[in-house]
C-alpha cells in the first residue's frame, strides 16, 4: 500500500531558498521511492508535478501574526480530514508527527541577530521592540507546539547547534532529538568545478592568480556579518596584505556598508557581483569562503563551498560550523564576530600551501554531507513513523 506524507509550508519552490527548495527536492525523492506526497501551502510552483497541492488561503491584508495563526489552524483542520502516515512540520504548524525546523529556535536566532546593530543603544531598543512584538510571541507559541504534543513527534535537528538550542530553550531531552545535517548536491559541488570554470571570471574582474579571493554569499549582508568583514579587510590591508579580493554575491551594498568601504579605501578590494544565475562559477574562482554571520541555522552555502574545495570561516552560531574542524578544513570564530579575529584567520589563508592543504580537507568534509545522504536518513525516519502512526 502506498504511504502518504503531508508537508506544510507557505511556499513550495525549487527556485526559492533554504527550506522551500529543500522540501521540493525531498518530495521528488519520496515520489521516486513510491510515496504519495501532499503539499499544503499558499503557493506552489508546480514541482514535483506528481505531488498533490492543497491551497491554504490566507488573506493578504491581515496582520502578520494573525496570518501565522490562521495558517497553522487551517493546516491542522485540513490534514485531519484525511489519513496520512506522516505529517511533517517545518516550524509553521501545530499538528505533525515529524518536526524538522530549518530556522532553528526563533527567539534565540532573533536575539543573536540583534548584534548586527553596532550601536549598543540601538540594540537595547531593538530588544525592547522584540519583547513588544505580537508576531514574535505568536511565532514562539507555534514553534513550541512539537514540544507540547503527546505523544511527542519525531524531532529532527539540522545541526548540533540546533539540537543544543532545542534542549536549552524547550527543555527537551537529548535522546528526543535526532541530528540529520543539511545536505548539498555533491555531484554538482565538487573539485571538478575548478577545471570547468576557473579563469574567465577572474580575468573579467581583473583578478590575478596571485590574488587570494574570499567569497561572501548572502542576500542580507548586514545580518551575515558584512561590516565586520569590511573591517577585517582593512586590518589585512594595514598589515601589507593587499593581494586579496572579497567577492560579494547576492545582496547589494547598503548605505552604512558603502560608507565604511569608502572610508577604509577598500573599493579595489571588494567586488559586488549582485545576484547571479549560477553560484558554481564563483566557487570555482574563489580560494576561501567567509561568512561571519550573526545567525544561521545551518548555512547551505558554507557546505557547498567546502564541497567545492573552499576552506570556510564562519561563526559559532552558524549550524554549519558543526562540520568544521578548526584549523583543518576551516575556522570557527566567536560571536559576535570580532574583525581582528576574523582578519587573523583570513591572514592564515593567504598562505598558499596552508590554503591548499585546508582545501583538500574541506572537500573531504563537504562531500560527507550530500543531499542523497540527508534524504536517505529522512526516509528512514518517515518509514519508522509510518509503521507506528502517532498523531493524536
Amino acid at each position: 500500500m502506498m504511504k502518504r506524507i503531508a508537508f506544510a509550508m507557505e511556499k513550495f519552490s525549487r527556485y526559492a531558498g533554504g527550506a522551500e527548495s529543500y522540501a521540493v527536492s525531498l518530495a521528488i525523492t519520496l515520489i521516486k521511492n513510491g510515496w504519495e506526497v501532499h503539499l499544503f501551502g499558499e503557493e506552489w510552483d508546480g514541482e514535483p508535478k506528481e505531488a498533490h497541492f492543497h491551497e491554504i488561503y490566507i488573506p493578504k491584508f491581515l496582520p502578520s501574526w494573525i496570518k501565522l495563526l490562521l495558517f497553522a489552524w487551517k493546516h491542522k483542520k485540513m490534514t485531519k480530514k484525511q489519513i496520512y502516515d506522516v505529517v511533517v512540520g517545518f516550524g509553521n504548524t501545530i499538528y505533525m508527527n515529524v518536526y524538522q525546523s530549518h530556522g532553528g529556535v526563533h527567539q534565540l536566532s532573533t536575539a543573536r541577530k540583534v548584534y548586527a546593530e553596532k550601536n549598543p543603544l540601538f540594540r537595547v531598543i531593538k530588544r525592547f521592540l522584540i519583547l513588544l512584538s505580537i508576531k514574535q510571541w505568536t511565532r514562539a507559541w507555534i514553534e513550541a507546539a512539537p514540544f507540547r504534543l503527546h505523544p511527542r513527534p519525531r524531532i529532527i535537528a539540522i545541526a548540533d547547534m540546533i539540537k543544543e538550542d532545542m534542549q536549552s530553550f524547550f527543555h527537551a531531552k537529548a535522546d528526543e532529538i535526532e541530528i540529520i545535517y543539511n545536505g548539498v548536491d555533491t555531484k554538482r559541488y565538487n573539485r571538478s568545478l575548478l577545471q570547468q570554470f576557473r579563469g574567465p571570471l577572474r580575468t573579467r574582474w581583473g583578478i590575478t592568480e596571485n590574488d587570494v579571493v574570499f567569497l561572501f554569499v548572502s542576500y542580507d549582508l548586514k545580518k551575515k556579518g558584512f561590516e565586520p568583514l569590511i573591517e577585517a579587510a582593512a586590518e589585512l590591508k594595514r598589515t601589507k596584505n593587499d593581494n586579496f579580493k572579497i567577492i560579494v554575491v547576492g545582496g547589494s551594498s547598503y548605505r552604512t556598508a558603502t560608507k565604511l568601504v569608502e572610508q577604509l579605501r577598500l573599493e579595489n578590494n571588494i567586488i559586488f557581483a549582485g545576484r547571479v544565475k549560477s553560484i558554481d562559477e564563483y566557487y570555482a574562482n574563489s580560494d576561501a569562503f567567509v561568512l561571519p554571520t550573526y545567525y544561521d541555522a545551518c548555512s547551505l552555502v558554507a557546505i557547498e563551498a567546502m564541497a567545492s574545495g573552499l576552506p570556510s570561516i564562519t561563526t559559532m552560531f552558524n549550524g554549519a560550523a558543526g562540520i568544521i574542524t578548526d584549523g583543518k578544513d576551516g575556522y570557527v570564530i566567536s560571536h559576535p564576530p570580532v574583525s581582528a579575529n576574523l582578519a587573523d584567520k583570513m591572514r592564515l589563508l593567504m598562505d598558499k600551501e596552508k590554503r591548499q592543504r585546508m582545501s583538500e580537507e574541506a572537500v573531504l568534509t563537504g562531500q560527507e554531507y550530500s543531499l542523497e545522504k540527508n534524504h536517505k536518513a529522512m526516509m528512514r525516519v518517515f518509514n519508522e513513523v509510518a509503521s507506528f502512526v502517532n498523531i493524536s
